[in-house]
C-alpha cells in the first residue's frame, strides 16, 4: 500500500532532504536519507525501497553513476532530482534506467504526486477493471507478459525490466498495431499531461528495445517507431 511505502531521499543538501522528508511523512511514508552517492548506493543495495529520489549532482558518486550501479542489481523505481541546466544529464539518467525526473526548484507537492504515481503504476496487482476481467497472460509469438508474476519472457528467457519499462510494454502490448503518440504515452504511462519531457518516452522505448534485443531480436522488433507519429506494438500475422 502507498501509505506504508519506504522512500529513500538522496541529496547532498540537508535542507532539501528535510523539506522532501517533511512532505512525504505527512502522507505516512517511511522516509530514510542519504547525503552522497556512495551512501545512497550502499543503502539501496542493502534495503528494499519502494522509490528512490536521487539527486544528480553529488559528491563521491553522482546520481548517474549511482543509478547505473543500482540497475545492475535492482529494478527499484528511481526519480532523479535535477537542476534546470542539466538537460543532458536528465537524458543520460533515463538512458541508465531512471523512471522519472523532477526539476529543481520544485514544489514539494509535485514530489509527493510523482511518488504516488510511481507507486500506483509499479504495483504488480494494480490493474484497471478491464484488465481484471482479461487474461493474466499476454502471449505473442516471441513474447509473454505474465501480469500475476509481473514477469516478461522473450523466447523463453526472462527480461529484467524497471517498473516503468514494464508499464510501457504492457500499455503498448494491450493494443497491438495501434499507434500511440508521445503525448498520449506520457499521459497514460507517466500519468501527467502538463509537465514532462517527451524524450522521457523516447529514452524508455530505447532501453526497452535494447533489453528485449539482448534476449530476442524478434521480440525487440515488435516495438515499432512510426516516424512523425509515435510508437506501436506490432504483431506478425504469420
Amino acid at each position: 500500500m502507498e501509505e506504508s511505502a519506504k522512500i529513500l531521499v538522496v541529496d547532498d543538501e540537508e535542507r532539501i532532504r528535510r523539506l522532501i522528508r517533511m512532505y512525504l511523512e505527512r502522507e505516512d511514508f517511511i522516509v530514510e536519507e542519504a547525503e552522497n552517492g556512495t551512501e545512497a548506493l550502499e543503502y539501496t543495495l542493502n534495503n528494499d525501497y519502494d522509490v528512490v529520489l536521487l539527486d544528480i549532482m553529488m559528491p563521491e558518486m553522482d546520481g548517474i553513476e549511482v543509478c547505473q550501479e543500482i540497475r545492475k542489481e535492482k529494478t527499484t523505481p528511481i526519480i532523479m532530482l535535477t537542476a534546470k541546466g542539466e538537460e543532458a544529464n536528465r537524458v543520460q539518467g533515463f538512458e541508465v534506467g531512471a523512471d522519472d525526473y523532477i526539476v529543481k526548484p520544485f514544489s514539494p507537492r509535485e514530489v509527493v504526486l510523482r511518488v504516488k504515481a510511481i507507486l500506483r503504476r509499479s504495483t504488480a496487482s494494480n490493474f484497471n477493471e478491464a484488465d481484471a476481467h482479461a487474461k493474466n497472460l499476454l502471449v505473442f509469438p516471441h513474447l509473454t507478459i505474465d501480469h500475476d508474476a509481473h514477469r516478461v519472457t522473450a523466447d523463453g528467457k526472462e527480461v529484467s525490466l524497471t517498473p516503468k519499462e514494464y508499464e510501457l510494454l504492457c500499455f503498448l502490448a494491450k493494443s497491438p498495431d495501434k499507434v500511440f503518440n508521445r503525448e498520449l504515452l506520457l499521459k497514460e504511462v507517466w500519468q501527467y499531461e502538463f509537465f514532462g519531457d517527451l524524450r522521457t518516452v523516447d529514452t524508455h522505448v530505447k532501453r526497452l528495445r535494447e533489453k528485449l534485443n539482448n534476449v530476442s531480436k524478434e521480440a525487440a522488433k515488435m516495438i515499432v517507431t512510426v516516424w512523425g507519429v509515435g510508437y506501436k506494438f506490432e504483431v506478425d500475422d504469420v
